[in-house]
């Protein structure tokens, strides 16, 4: 038997980010990460979103897996919607992306674009990682039993398929802590155990069929190593095309599983009629070598009722799985790893209420996880016609508090709603408001619209609020970040939000109060960041749709202009 301070289930990316903070942040904390499988293996999920490249920074192996070489993600190429056209998102303007040498530290760009990772690789970097800061790994250990005294875990019982594993450490068939986390993936084995519910709240039944391939051509090849993602359309379903190493590339079909069944086909035989029949991809793969495994699965999405108790989290996709459109399985997985290890950080230090800051990590990334699928809805629903769309849209605006006309739900979601991972910030499923307005765009069909640039006389709107706390996580603390909250609504009183806040203490006129916004985030330390106007336009966006301000438009006045 071995004691330690937090036993993780699962060695994968969710495990190892909260192994790695716990041990930079404390390091006398004893963590032991319990591990089926032995590294290197393959999995699904390669794809990354730039909220990821931060963490790696703060776990400290950003150099490490930029070493290892994977294409750079820039952004994403997609044939999907209303017409057939490709059209582009970036993380940053591919014409201002610059040629550098690799590898390349955590700066400038390489702040604001992501990785694209064989995962057989990326894997074992961090759960390497993780043992060098004195993590204990246990390889090809299962845990075969939980051991329960009512909702308080007691211990894991496990097994070994190796003899040989961890030989300094030796071998162990139980493990006791004071803290446990379920790392296990959609298969919860804590999760399971302590017999939580989960909930479906789509309807999306989709499963997907993947393989690898050798040498296919890259779509694009952008400065050193940078890339996008290719989604392609095909109406019955969608194909990812992910380059994971200079020469290794993930090719996979998302299909509604009804369709799957109605065609009478094998997962092989629809998969290779799909990349046939796909122009784009088709033509990538020509001279390439498909590896002989096919791996399918299903990707039904689901949110577990509960993501923390006593003394036992979930993080990763334990918690809950939202469809794969969006890449954000491992956004979702880094973030909510990272967020139960400043958790048991704080119950470690005592200083704060110990049920605040489990619920507000707990009922936090349900939200997150729900708000994924809802875009993920949207974005299928895009398919249909638009009138189609904008009905389903006010159904979904209705499961967050909102009844909105069909116009406005719309518009309302295609700006993600009021979502925020950090205070201060305006994003959306950690897409910003501008890059989802273009989203809009090319799914809908029709120019998506700035609600700020329809009215220029502003007054707050507090009724029914009050002030609140809202949980900010930086540099190993949780620091208590003043807010005001409105039923579901929760606006921090930081950053861009506090400023606007500020200007409209002072102005009524909407220009008056962008410029006064902008003016004060000089102020802070002299230098004027190179997005601050498109920041306040997003935090006023968004004050605007979720009702924090009232407005009307004075036609003897000027009106903010949003360029295209």
């Amino acid at each position: 038997m071995l004691k330690c301070d937090v036993a993780i289930i699962g060695g994968g990316p969710a495990g190892t980010t909260i192994g790695a903070l716990l041990k930079k942040y404390n390091p006398s904390l004893d963590v032991a990460i319990v591990e089926r499988e032995k590294f290197p293996r393959d999995h699904v999920g390669e794809s990354h979103l730039p909220a990821i490249s931060r963490i790696l920074d703060e776990m400290g192996v950003w150099d490490k897996v930029e070493a290892a070489g994977f294409p750079i993600k820039v952004g994403a190429t997609f044939r999907w919607g209303a017409h057939n056209d490709l059209w582009f998102t970036d993380f940053l303007d591919s014409q201002t992306f610059e040629i550098q040498p690799r590898p390349a530290k955590y700066e400038g760009q390489r702040k604001r674009t992501a990785f694209q990772v064989d995962r057989s690789i990326y894997d074992k970097v961090l759960l390497d990682h993780a043992a060098g800061l004195g993590c204990k790994v246990f390889e090809q250990t299962k845990v075969v039993s939980i051991d329960l005294d009512g909702e308080r875990v007691t211990g894991f019982n496990l097994t070994s398929e190796d003899g040989s594993i961890q030989q300094e450490i030796g071998t162990v068939d139980r493990l006791e802590a004071k803290y446990y986390v379920d790392c296990s993936g959609e298969v919860g084995i804590l999760r399971r155990a302590l017999n939580i519910e989960i909930e479906s709240p789509t309807a999306l039944r989709n499963i997907a069929i993947w393989k690898y391939w050798q040498d296919a051509t890259w779509a694009e090849t952008i400065g050193n190593g940078g890339t996008r993602i290719q989604i392609m359309s095909l109406g019955w379903g969608w194909l990812w095309f992910i380059p994971i190493t200079e020469t290794r590339t993930s090719i996979g079909l998302v299909v509604p599983a009804s369709y799957y069944k109605s065609s009478g086909k094998t997962t092989q035989e629809l998969y290779d009629e799909a990349v046939a029949s796909e122009p784009r991809i088709s033509e990538l793969v020509k001279g390439a070598t498909p590896e002989p495994e096919l791996s399918a699965t299903k990707d039904w999405n689901f949110i577990s009722k509960q993501m923390v108790g006593e003394n036992w989290f979930l993080a990763g996709d334990s918690c809950g799985f939202a469809d794969p459109i969006l890449s954000a399985g491992m956004t979702l997985a880094h973030t909510s790893a990272r967020k139960v290890a400043y958790t048991i950080l704080e119950l470690e230090r005592g200083e704060l209420d110990a049920d605040w800051i489990k619920s507000e990590y707990g009922e936090g990334h349900r939200d997150q996880i729900r708000h994924h699928m809802m875009f993920a809805d949207f974005w299928y629903s895009s398919n249909k016609g638009f009138t189609d769309l904008k009905e389903y849209c006010a159904e979904i605006a209705e499961t967050a508090g909102l009844t909105l006309h069909p116009d406005a739900a719309f518009q309302w979601l295609a700006t993600g709603g009021f979502a925020i991972e950090e205070p201060g910030v305006a994003s959306a499923l950690t897409y910003r408001f501008g890059g989802l307005k273009f989203v809009a765009e090319n799914l809908g069909g029709e120019k998506a619209t700035w609600e700020l640039s329809k009215t220029n006389f502003w007054r707050l709107n507090l009724e029914g609020a009050y002030e609140s706390k809202f949980p900010s996580y930086k540099e190993g603390r949780i620091i208590e970040v003043p807010c005001i909250r409105k039923g579901k609504k929760i606006l921090p009183v930081v950053d861009c939000f506090r400023h606007v806040l500020n200007a409209m203490g002072r102005n009524f006129d909407s220009i008056l109060i962008l410029e006064d916004c902008v003016n004060a985030m000089i102020r802070e330390d002299g230098i004027l960041p190179h997005d601050a106007a498109f920041m306040a336009t997003e935090a006023m966006e968004a004050l605007l749709l979720e009702g924090w301000i009232k407005a009307k438009a004075v036609s003897s006045r000027p009106f903010i202009k949003i360029r295209d």
